[in-house]
Parts: C-alpha cells; structure tokens; sequence
C-alpha cells in the first residue's frame, strides 16, 4: 500500500497536516450560530445570488447595443459575429470546470466569496472597456466564474429537506427581481444606445461589497465539515480499502473522479445526458434581447414609422420599448422560477420539470408573437421573462437532481462535471444556430432558437420520465449515488 512506501518522516509530516486541518475543521464546527443564522445565511446567498443572476443576464439584456457597437461596420450580421466572440470565451468556462471541484477539498466558503468577487471585478473591466480586447477580458472573466454556483450549494446542503426547492425558488425569486436594475439603469444612464458600458458600473460595485459581506458573516457548511473530518480521520488502510470497494465514492473531489463517479451510476448519467440534451435549444436564451429588439424594429418598418431597418429604428427600439419590456423581464423571470420550488417540493422533481417545460414552450410563442405585432412592451417582457425563467427553471430541476443524487465529498464536482456532458448540447446550439443567423440576418433569430428549443426539451423529458427516479425527500448528508444502481 502507499503508505509502507513513506518514509518515517514524511508520513509524520503528512499526519501533522492532517491534523492541523482536523482542528481547524473542528474549530469551525463548533463556532456557536447564532439566533436566525438561517435567516442571515438566506440574506446572504441571496445578495450573492442576485451579483450572479444579473452578472449572467446584463449582458445578453443588452446585447444589441453592445453587438452594433462593437461590430459597428457589420449591419445586419452584428449578432452573429458577437455570438463568434462567445465561443472563444468557452474555453474560460473550460478552466472554469477544473476550479470548480476545488470546493469538494478546500470547503465551500472560500469560493463563494472568490467566485462573487471575481463576477463583479469582471462587470469593472467591462463597464472600463473602450476596445473588443478589454470587453473580450472581461467576458471571458465573467464566463469563469459564473458556472461555479458555489451559493447553489450552499443552499441545497443548509436547507430543511423538505423546503430545499422552496428555499432555492425563493432566493432566486429575489434575486431575478434584482435584475430589474439592469433596466432601471438602462432608464437613467442610456440617453443613447452607445452608453450601454455605463450600466455596469452599480452592480460590479454591490457584488464588490456582497462578497466582503460574505467574508466576514457566513459559515462554512454543516455537510462539507462533517464529510471532510470523516475523510480526515480515516487511517491509510480504511481509505485503500474503500477506494478499492467504491472507486471514486470516497474521492475528495475533481473533474475525473465525479465522472468515473457519474458513468458508473445509472440516476447520474442519465441525469447528465438529460441536461445535455435540454441545452441544445440554449441559444434562445442568450438573444432573447435580440428576437425582442428586431421583433418591434420589424414592425415599426412594416408600419411605416420608419423607411428600413437601420440604426435610427434600433436605438428608437432600444431606447423606447425594449427597455420598458426589460423592467417586466426580472418579474415574468422570477414568477416563473418559484413554482418551480413548490411544485418540486409537493409533486416531486419530474413534475416541477415537466411545469416549467411547458410553461416555456408557452412563454416563447407568446413574446415572439407578441414582439412582432407590438404589443404593449410590459406584457412581452413578462412573458421573456417567463420563457428564460422557465428554461432555467427545467435545468435547475436537473441541476438539483444532481446534487441531490452525489455524495458530498463529490457533490460539488459532480455538478461541475455535468457541464462537460451539457457542453454538447451547447455546441449543437451553436453550430446550427451562428451560421443560420450570420448568414440571414438578425431577424430569424427567434426562429432558429424555437427550432431548436422544441426537439431538445422533448428529448429531455422523455430521458428524466423513463430514466431517472425523482430525488424529493433525499437526505444530502447520507446519501450516496448507489441507491438506484
């Protein structure tokens, strides 16, 4: 065994860190919380949840602007050139996945206050930027740390049982809301579509302070501690014996281990070829902003308020309804993502799924028709709001699964690795989609996206219906990935 291979001096040095850690963990354990720490913990997350939400969305709210701005000589094919500079930020998201599992050996704390600092430095360098290269930093700044979700976790592993998909629903109820202040800050700072650099400013500063908040007030999970110390005080002979029983059950994290994990286990991987199968219709909800924008544009011109579709129409657009529709979008959002948790927590998981699935079909059909015969902007963007609120809301029923389906020395892993298995379902999206709209033009964008919505989400819900089992009721703290195998 490895450890008759140590010398005496390097197996003490091994056993002294451990024990060093130990006593860190245990000092951590027993720091008294106090009265309503769930309360203050729920306040936190939800100020981190909120940075995420529109450190997320600010972008794709205003992609047109940005688009026509940074491509200013391109016209029509402005979008699609964007979404060209999107792929090469994917491999900042690459990177990404290898931090993530980093939480499964260190804790949870550190890169909740990392990853909402590193979210708002990134809307800094944006709000900063005057050229494609400093706006490229920071995209590719954002798209690092947002996959990692450390406060999801946080959520699933300090909630009741019974409430987890309340409690999660109503954090992120608030923090969609949040990101009405992306289009209250489009309302005041915008005179023209070429300020749109002016809106990050607020939110990178709040998400500055959020994660100093953080840093002084929230606690290092109950889950984590408990798994860590087991693993810290097995002998060398217990931790061989159950490597060689379980493989990867007793891994204390990283990308390899949660997908040997994942493969071998019949609820995980099919979970994982769900999620990637549901993200194949993605880019709908990158430019939703888009179909909105050239849906109104569209009907100014067949209107006859404007000669053709150029500059002038879009920044009327963007100035006029597109930025009213904007500050219904956070609300058609969160109203859609809060039944999710409650319909999860009485129901069960697979019928919170099928809901949120059918109500984003829905959603979709009603803004895109609505946006073309211009309808009255608040009620477009509640329904935009609805049909991302909706997708997402089907991907965090999976996404919940997940995590509540893996161990917790591999739960935060787990849940990275499936963005690996996802990312080819957002390479399809992309594939078919960027020709498509660079070739013929913004304006079939939401054509494209709804083309591609429909098949993924069917296979989706057929996978989780035959070949997965719901997760309602699972306890975070004991179960163990095996128990549908």
């Amino acid at each position: 065994m490895k450890s008759n291979t140590m010398t005496p001096e390097k197996l003490k040095k091994i056993q002294f860190k451990r024990e060093k850690e130990i006593a860190k963990w245990e000092k951590e354990k027993a720091r008294p919380k106090k009265n309503l720490y769930f309360i203050y913990l729920i306040f936190i997350i939800t100020l981190i949840y909120a940075t995420d939400e529109i450190a997320s969305q600010i972008g794709t709210l205003m992609k047109t602007e940005i688009a026509n701005d940074l491509f200013a000589s391109s016209g029509e094919s402005s979008v699609g050139l964007l979404e060209i500079l999107s792929i090469l930020v994917v491999p900042f998201q690459a990177i990404g996945l290898l931090y993530r599992p980093l939480a499964d050996r260190w804790g949870r704390k550190k890169f909740l206050i990392i990853n909402t600092f590193g979210m708002s430095l990134a809307m800094l360098v944006i709000f900063l930027s005057n050229n494609l290269i400093l706006y490229f930093i920071g995209a590719c700044m954002v798209q690092f740390f947002i996959p990692h979700d450390m406060h999801v976790v946080y959520i699933m592993e300090s909630s009741p049982t019974d409430h987890r998909g309340k409690v999660y629903s109503s954090i992120k109820f608030i923090a969609n809301m949040s990101v009405m202040l992306v289009p209250l800050l489009r309302r005041m700072l915008m005179s023209n579509a070429s300020e749109w650099r002016m809106v990050y400013f607020i939110p990178a500063i709040v998400g500055v302070v959020t994660s100093f908040i953080a840093l002084i007030t929230a606690r290092e999970t109950d889950s984590f501690i408990e798994s860590r110390l087991r693993y810290l005080r097995m002998t060398d002979e217990e931790r061989e014996a159950e490597r060689l029983q379980k493989d990867t059950q007793n891994s204390q994290g990283g990308l390899i281990p949660a997908l040997k994990f994942a493969l071998k286990h019949k609820q995980l991987r099919w979970l994982y070829i769900t999620s990637s199968v549901a993200n194949i219709g993605f880019i709908g909800t990158i430019n939703y902003q888009v179909i909105m924008s050239y849906g109104y544009a569209q009907n100014y011109v067949e209107n006859g308020l404007f000669a053709k579709l150029g500059e002038e129409v879009m920044n009327a657009v963007s100035i006029g309804p597109v930025t009213t529709a904007l500050f219904m979008f956070p609300v058609g959002c969160a109203v859609s993502q809060v039944i999710m948790g409650f319909i999860s927590d009485s129901k069960g998981r697979k019928a919170a799924a099928i809901t949120t699935a059918a109500n984003c079909l829905l959603a979709f059909i009603g803004f895109s028709i609505g946006s073309n015969m211009a309808w009255n902007p608040y009620l477009v963007g509640f329904l935009c709001g609805a049909f991302v609120g909706s997708y997402y809301s089907t991907n965090d029923v999976i996404i919940m699964m997940i995590g509540e389906s893996s161990p917790t020395n591999l739960r935060s892993s787990t849940m990275s690795a499936q963005f690996i298995v996802t990312a080819v379902g957002f390479a399809l999206s992309y594939i078919i989609s960027i020709p498509l709209i660079t070739i013929l033009g913004n304006s079939v964008t939401g054509i494209v996206s709804f083309a591609l919505l429909v098949p993924g989400f069917i296979a989706a819900l057929i996978t989780l219906l035959f070949k997965t089992h719901d997760t309602k009721g699972i306890d975070m703290d004991t179960v163990t990935g095996c128990e549908w195998d």
